[in-house]
């Protein structure tokens, strides 16, 4: 088992201990649960252990716990968060896509990446994606409630090495480059409404043109995105920032 994995069992353990005391029990249903928490890893251990440690600590409570991203906007329509633990990779749609997704339809929610990945490059691309915090795996169960309370209430959470690696990244000011998918100026037209939540019927509206366009527009976007869905799309259009005015 991994070390959070075990920790965050362990301290379910001890707090059950201590729910025995009435006192205590007292204390852990009469304050109200102020933070609604998501989760979304495929890790079955450390959902369940988030789980636990979420739901048993006083202040905070589980808005919903998932196994991947998939039906994520679904999900968060469904079970409001103020906070989502958010992994990185997960079958289908990946933590940093997902968490684009999120920003461009609920702006409100702070994202808090918890993951394995340590390296520049996912670290970049999931602050630019809308993530607010970072931590790793490894962060201990206590260090994870002190985030999400911290977020919560407008910080921006990261381990230490984190930091330091974002702050070099971000030194050699890197650019992106807007449009190197060469999209149309309809393609874009398209793709801004995607963005926006549009149907396809209002795209067709919105641009005066059919539903058959539309459609082939949408293939010629997916081929020039190397993307196989709307979802992956919009995410990829928000975290590389080819709809600028959108975003």
């Amino acid at each position: 088992m991994e070390p959070l994995q075990d920790c965050l069992l362990i301290s379910y353990k001890h707090l059950i201990g201590y729910a025995i005391n009435p006192g205590y029990l007292y204390l852990l249903t009469a304050k109200k649960l102020d933070i609604r928490v998501s989760v979304f890893d495929d890790n079955n251990a450390l959902r369940d252990g988030l789980y636990y440690l979420i739901s048993g600590t006083p202040g905070f409570a589980i808005a919903g716990i998932y196994p991947d991203c998939n039906h994520v906007l679904e999900h968060l329509r469904e079970d409001a968060a103020d906070v989502i633990l958010m992994d990185i990779d997960m079958p289908g749609l990946n933590g940093i896509e997902a968490t684009a997704l999120i920003k461009s339809h609920f702006p409100d929610i702070n994202v808090l990446i918890l993951t394995s990945y340590d390296d520049s490059e996912k670290i970049f691309d999931a602050i630019q994606s809308g993530a607010t915090g970072y931590l790793l795996k490894k962060t201990t169960p206590a260090k994870i409630m002190d985030a999400i309370t911290e977020i919560n209430q407008g910080g921006a959470p990261m381990n230490a090495g984190i930091a330091r690696k974002v702050l070099a990244f971000f030194s050699e000011k890197k650019n992106v480059t807007e449009n190197e998918y060469d999209l149309s100026s309809r393609e874009i037209d398209v793709l801004r409404c995607l963005v926006k939540g549009d149907s396809y019927k209002m795209i067709a509206g919105r641009c005066f043109i059919s539903m058959g366009t539309v459609c082939t527009h949408i293939c010629n976007i997916y081929k020039k995105l190397h993307v196989n869905s709307k979802s992956e799309a919009v995410a990829k259009a928000i975290r590389e920032r080819l709809i600028i005015d959108s975003i």
